[in-house]
């Protein structure tokens, strides 16, 4: 049975809804922040030298990385239901989206936690911080008009990995402008396996 190493309020909370969607048996390991530095504890250094959460253990082994972990879930246990097939004409969309959401479109958000931290010092960098995080949410915004999902009318695991995404704008309160992007969110929310995820994982301040 997979294992999944999972720390309060992160990202590992993606890998729950993906195993729930997938039907996948798991088991989970639980780890919480440290209240003062809100940094995963050094336990995890004891299942991957990074000490971050996700990792999960299958089969004897140790897959870190979200994107990796989607990614390998998919291939292994998807069936084909959510993702093309390399070689099929909308892979290469998938592709990109799988890499923009840990890409691209998280870095003017870690940008700006760590130049907040900054105060006066870190003033100078906003300007350039909130122009980014405005081309990438009206970039993601756009690809989802008239769509349900990512990649048309079907969840994939894409989607899965864009939905911290759209989770973190809303923490951040920059939806109300990007009413697909809401939209969105609110979707992935309803979903059962989304719901039966964070009764398995505990609280999750980003829902």
């Amino acid at each position: 049975m997979i294992t999944v190493h999972h720390l309060n309020d992160s990202r590992s909370q993606r890998i729950l809804w993906f195993l729930e969607e997938l039907g996948q048996p798991y088991g989970i390991v639980q780890y919480k922040r440290n209240p003062e530095t809100n940094l995963a504890p050094p336990e995890l250094k004891q299942i991957h030298p990074l000490g971050k959460s996700p990792v999960i253990v299958d089969d004897g082994q140790v897959i870190a990385e979200s994107g990796a972990i989607v990614e390998y879930l998919a291939r292994k246990y998807g069936e084909g239901r959510y993702a093309p097939e390399p070689g099929a004409a909308d892979y290469p969309r998938y592709l990109h989206w799988m890499h923009f959401a840990e890409g691209s479109a998280m870095l003017p958000f870690l940008l700006n936690l760590y130049v907040s931290r900054l105060g006066d010092a870190g003033a100078p960098l906003q300007p350039r911080i909130q122009s980014e995080l405005a081309n990438h949410l009206s970039y993601i915004d756009g690809a989802l008009q008239g769509s349900d999902w990512l990649m048309g009318s079907q969840l994939t695991a894409a989607d899965i990995l864009m939905s911290f995404v759209a989770e973190i704008a809303a923490v951040y309160g920059l939806l109300d402008s990007y009413p697909a992007l809401a939209a969105y969110r609110e979707r992935i929310h309803a979903r059962p396996a989304y719901t039966a995820a964070i009764e398995r994982g505990g609280p999750y301040r980003f829902a």
